[in-house]
């Protein structure tokens, strides 16, 4: 699909307002523009001039892959990794191990998808990736323009803007495991206003046993001119899935090897509800820029985790409804050293709910087949409120640096309020005809709150007009979320838990060896200290979360994009990393200096795209994914071997409007783990999709 657009990301006036000013000093000093990303700053940008790594994928790269999962496409940026839990669930690896863990924040449009209190490791699902209109990664953590949550890296999904002329497209695709995908497209724009609708509809059996999965999401996008010159966007997302799910649901090593399509856990299920509304009002001069963004944000969950049958059955609902505002003031400064001021404050007001029961599952075999509800273990009242001021500086000493400079504060409280006044607070749990008592520790009515300064320091360092680089130091958080302060199992000290916090150091270079070649380079060494673990006993029948010791990351990541033939381009993402304990002692064993587990040293992702005359303007692409071996526990005895999986995509264009398009997902079929861990003395691993086929059309309207 190709659209003529407003913009890659923002209404075309702001942008043609950052742009201008940036030309006209770039031709002074013939500086090379490169891309513009939105990300780092909140606005257009330079990536030339950005203190940070910034992986970028836009509209078209979008279409041409057309994802099946958000890992289809992000995982193609150096250094980031996404697996496949179930439907469109997933865990991500950026600068940090493979897991759920919440060290990521997610955005659309700039606007966090769920509040800090609330997170959920899923948060892409949420998201409308398949239509998206560009996806940037900014790794690392976030600058001082983003707050808690921003350890490993802020991922934010672009809507596609209004088009210009009036157009429309349906996209129908078929494949393997019942795959079931109908996206529609279409808009229009006059000389105010410019309108957008998106919408997604997908099925699939899935692959492995009772795994299905359906979602209805729709995007509806309004951009406006005003007559003062500013403008206005207002987006409308929705997203609601319902699956069953194996999950990350590991198999025994001999069910692997013999029928890794075996769910152990057929009667877990998943049902998400996800709404955003925001408005987005921007008012650009020669020297200054306002933005103001009140938005609106609805997350109910309902689920069955299948990960805590062996220790903790439940069905857990989850809700909250957001409302917050996104204030801005950006002022360029008179003088020739380009400088510029920001401030701002972000204000994020969600109340929430938990209600949870307890469940008696049973199993036949190794499969779980049957539950009784139980009792309500937790049902609580919780209102999230964080308030975070923040300033950002920027200048220019000379004609090729740029230094930046930030400092953000966060407030963020909660106020919690119990629901089961003077209940017990241990429960028998019948795990399939053996019970054993599960300690639910809840606290009283109270509230907790955290602050914290996230300071920034970066440059940019421009040498030739085909090489630049940066340096930076950054500093993050990650506040305890609600259901670690308040979901406490059987610790009894949950209202102690401290923020994680990490500093993060980064050198970059970027540049182009020739016309046809182009590349990004980066060196990390990051720290971690008072990192939240949950820890899990299934024997006893325990689990709670503290905080832990130090663990340091460090590596460096390539990416490059080379033409070696006028048919013919390659892409490279490549990254090396190493994870360790630094101080790290649990249940009594001293873990200090071992790698982290789910931590691969090496991620790759090649592609060889062929573009040859015969596809009538469209292309072939052969994709070739590594992920290096890792620990698969803390006392790195025991190790994945890692795999290499093959893809292929290919598209034909029939005509102008219509084109054909097919993908083989895992075209070797190759057995391979998502997952793959070692506990209790048992190995045990997450199958990853066999080999599948989808076949789609696109058909254009304009």
């Amino acid at each position: 699909m190709k659209h003529k657009k407003l913009s890659v990301a923002l209404p075309a006036v702001m942008l043609m307002g950052v742009t201008t000013v940036y030309a006209e000093d770039a031709e002074k000093n013939q500086i090379n523009l490169g891309e513009i990303t939105v990300t780092g700053t909140r606005e257009a940008a330079l990536k030339a001039e950005t203190p940070a790594t910034v992986g970028t994928i836009d509209s078209e790269e979008v279409d041409n892959v057309r994802p099946s999962h958000p890992s289809e496409i992000v995982s193609r940026i150096p250094g980031v990794h996404i697996a496949v839990t179930g439907g469109e669930g997933h865990t991500t690896a950026i600068r940090q191990p493979l897991g759920t863990s919440p060290l990521y924040l997610y955005l659309e449009d700039g606007i966090p998808t769920r509040s800090t209190g609330f997170f959920n490791h899923n948060a892409l699902y949420e998201v409308n990736v398949p239509q998206a209109g560009g996806i940037e990664v900014n790794k690392g953590p976030g600058t001082a323009l983003y707050g808690s949550d921003a350890i490993g890296g802020v991922v934010n999904v672009l809507t596609r803007p209004s088009p210009l002329e009036a157009e429309a497209d349906i996209n129908v695709e078929g494949g393997s495991n019942g795959w079931q995908r109908l996206l529609l497209t279409g808009g229009n724009s006059n000389d105010t206003d410019g309108f957008r609708a998106d919408i997604n509809l997908t099925h699939t059996d899935g692959w492995r046993d009772s795994t299905e999965y359906d979602r209805v999401g729709s995007m509806l996008r309004w951009d406006r001119t005003m007559e003062s010159g500013a403008t206005l966007k207002t987006i409308l997302t929705t997203s609601n899935i319902d699956q069953q799910t194996a999950g990350s649901s590991r198999l025994s090593e001999a069910d692997y090897y013999v029928d890794p399509t075996i769910n152990y856990t057929p009667i877990s299920y998943r049902k998400v509800e996800a709404l955003r509304l925001s408005t987005a009002y921007e008012k650009e001069s020669s020297d200054s820029l306002l933005s103001l963004t009140p938005f609106y944000r609805h997350n109910r969950m309902e689920y069955m985790p299948n990960w805590s049958f062996g220790y903790d059955p439940a069905i857990i609902v989850t809700e909250s409804d957001s409302l917050g505002m996104l204030v801005k003031y950006r002022k360029d400064l008179e003088g020739d050293s380009r400088s510029r001021i920001v401030a701002g404050i972000d204000v994020d007001y969600t109340p929430g709910e938990r209600l949870e029961n307890n469940i008696d599952a049973y199993k036949t075999g190794s499969i779980y087949t049957s539950y009784v509800m139980g009792e309500v273990t937790y049902n609580y009242d919780v209102t999230y409120e964080g308030i975070s001021p923040y300033l950002h500086f920027e200048t220019s000493p000379s004609d090729r640096l740029r230094i930046n400079a930030g400092l953000r504060y966060d407030h963020i409280g909660y106020d919690y309020t119990d629901n089961i006044a003077g209940a017990p607070t241990t429960y028998s749990v019948d795990f399939n005809g053996t019970v054993k008592n599960r300690v639910y520790n809840r606290p009283t009515d109270t509230e907790v709150s955290f602050s914290q300064l996230s300071p920034k320091l970066g440059a940019t360092y421009i040498f030739s007009d085909d090489l630049n680089g940066f340096a930076s130091y950054r500093r993050a958080f990650r506040a305890p979320s609600e259901g670690q302060l308040f979901r406490p199992g059987s610790s009894a000290a949950s209202l102690n838990l401290e923020p994680v916090k990490v500093d993060s150091y980064e050198l970059g270079l970027r540049g182009q060896a020739s016309e046809d070649t182009d590349y990004e380079i980066s060196i990390y060494h990051m720290t971690k200290k008072d990192d939240l673990v949950t820890f899990i006993d299934t024997v006893a029948v325990t689990q709670y979360t503290v905080n832990a010791g130090e663990t340091k990351h460090q590596g460096t990541e390539l990416g490059l994009n080379t033409k070696l033939a006028e048919e013919l381009k390659l892409g490279l993402s490549y990254s090396y990393a190493i994870h360790t304990y630094e101080d790290w002692v649990s249940s009594g064993k001293d873990y200090t200096g071992n790698e982290m587990a789910t931590a691969p040293r090496e991620i790759i992702n090649t592609r060889l795209n062929w573009s040859p005359s015969l596809l009538n303007g469209g292309n072939a692409e052969l994709e070739w994914e590594h992920l290096g071996d890792y620990w698969m526990d803390n006392e790195n005895t025991h190790k994945y071997n890692g795999h290499n999986l093959l893809n292929l995509r290919a598209n034909y264009n029939v005509d102008k409007k219509l084109e054909i398009y097919g993908r083989v997902m895992n075209l070797t079929d190759r057995l391979y783990a998502t997952n793959a861990s070692f506990s209790y003395g048992k190995v045990e691993y997450a199958p990853g999709m066999a080999r599948a086929i989808y076949l789609g059309i696109n058909y254009s309207f304009y």
